[in-house]
C-alpha cells in the first residue's frame, strides 16, 4: 500500500493497480515498455514530473510518456515566466516518492498539478502508483479531479 492508493482509497475513487517488473524498462524508452508489460497504448501511459518556477516553487506535470515536456507552455499556465526540472533529491523530498516512481496522488506535499490536455481523449490513464514498477489505471476526470489540477496543453512531440 503507498500513500497514493491510501489516498484514492479514502476518497472512494475507483482505480486498478498493475504490475510490472521495473528491470524490464531500465534500458529501454520508458513509457512504451510500460505499455507493452501492461498491453496498452504508449499515449495512455503517463508520466509525472516534479518542476520548479522563477520563485523557486515546485510544481507537478503529468503528460503522455513517449511526448516531451514544454517548459514554455508549463511556464504561461503556471502563471510564471520560467520552469525547469526541479532537483531529483528536492522532488523526492516534497513528494515523498523516488524519482521514477513519483505519483501524482499522495504527495507529502500536495503540489500544483498541471495535466496535459491529451489524458482527457482516453476513457483510462495510467500514472505511478507511488513506487517504481507500480501503476494505477485511472479516470481522467478522476485524476484531475484528486490533484485539483489544472488541464493544459503542455506536451509536444520529442525532437529526434
Amino acid at each position: 500500500m503507498t500513500p497514493a492508493i491510501e489516498r484514492l482509497k479514502q476518497a472512494g475513487i475507483t482505480y486498478q493497480v498493475h504490475r510490472y517488473d521495473p528491470r524490464d524498462v531500465a534500458d529501454l524508452g520508458f513509457s512504451e515498455q510500460v505499455a507493452a508489460s501492461l498491453e496498452v497504448p504508449a499515449a495512455q501511459v503517463f508520466k509525472t514530473l516534479v518542476c520548479e518556477v522563477e520563485t523557486g516553487e515546485l510544481i507537478v506535470a503529468v503528460l503522455p510518456g513517449p511526448l516531451t515536456l514544454d517548459m514554455r507552455t508549463l511556464a504561461k499556465a503556471s502563471g510564471t515566466k520560467k520552469v525547469a526540472m526541479a532537483h531529483a533529491a528536492r522532488a523526492q523530498k516534497a513528494t515523498g516518492y523516488v524519482t521514477g516512481g513519483i505519483s501524482p496522488f499522495g504527495q507529502r506535499q500536495q503540489l500544483n498539478t498541471f495535466i496535459d490536455r491529451s489524458a482527457l481523449d482516453h476513457d483510462v490513464v495510467y500514472v505511478s502508483g507511488g513506487r517504481r514498477g507500480l501503476e494505477l489505471e485511472i479516470s481522467p476526470t478522476d485524476l484531475v479531479a484528486q490533484t485539483a489540477a489544472e488541464v493544459a496543453c503542455i506536451a509536444r512531440a520529442q525532437k529526434n
